[in-house]
């Protein structure tokens, strides 16, 4: 296995140790709200340390994009090692003890995601991937569904959650979906949807507004296991853009031809 996928393994599993704790005792958390149903607890901010501890200590040029501290200093050198995570995807899950939440990690080199980690703590679910390599669950191999048809296909979503400028819009995209897909499903953690797709619990996934520390780890972890990720139009400028499709090669083209006009 790879050093950095095997550093990057360690520090989730430490951000995940922190989360673990701090889910027996959701009465004592302290919560603060970034803005409209968007909350920050002290544990995102603990497990996103203990994170960056682990690949600093290991990596200490690389640069950092991170959910909650932001970028550090040498984000903007080109050929920059960049490590992009998500310490705590689903907080709003974990706050109500609803157990779908994951700890994200990704590591782009040269503006290409190279590395990938998606732990799951409530299942120790461990997802792993390195570029050119395969992606996994919990060290077997996994590859996206065999489905070809969209109406035969189980998709995730993701709902406005903050921002309801765009409610209106999603709905008109909810009804499409729903109409030409067997089920549609909105678990709250993006990077774990994501990873479902590649080892085939989803057939696609669709949502606007991500960001890249939403995508990043979940977006090679698909590639890896031979499905297609992009934008609403299919171009494959989705980690920055936000608004990102993903599936089966089939059920990917059958989904942009439904939500190519939805695209920015």
């Amino acid at each position: 296995m790879q050093p950095m996928l095997n550093t990057a393994i360690k520090a989730a599993r430490r951000g995940a140790a922190i989360i673990n704790r701090a889910s027996f005792e959701l009465d004592r958390l302290t919560v603060t709200q970034k803005g409209h149903n968007d909350f920050v607890t002290e544990v995102d901010r603990a497990a996103e340390q203990a994170i960056i501890e682990v690949l600093h200590t290991a990596y200490p040029g690389h640069a950092i994009l991170a959910e909650e501290s932001g970028g550090s200093d040498n984000l903007h050198d080109e050929n920059e090692n960049v490590w992009i995570i998500d310490p705590l995807d689903g907080t709003t899950n974990f706050i109500h003890g609803f157990p779908q939440y994951c700890v994200s990690i990704a590591l782009q080199q040269r503006g290409q995601v190279t590395q990938a980690v998606v732990y799951d703590p409530t299942r120790n679910d461990l997802f792993t991937a390195s570029k050119g390599r395969g992606a996994y669950l919990n060290e077997k191999r996994i590859r996206v569904t065999r489905a070809e048809k969209i109406a035969d296909a189980l998709i995730g979503t993701g709902f406005p959650y903050n921002d309801m400028s765009g409610l209106d819009e999603y709905v008109q995209m909810f009804r499409i979906m729903t109409q030409a897909c067997s089920g549609l499903r909105r678990p709250g953690a993006a990077a774990l949807d994501l990873a479902y797709v590649a080892c085939g619990r989803l057939d696609g996934f669709f949502e606007k507004g991500l960001k890249p520390w939403d995508v990043a780890a979940g977006s090679l972890l698909i590639t890896e296991a031979g499905g297609i990720v992009g934008t609403f139009a299919g171009e494959s400028d989705y980690l920055y853009k936000g608004d990102v499709l993903a599936g089966t090669p089939k059920v990917f083209a059958q989904m942009v031809q439904l939500l190519a006009p939805f695209s920015r």
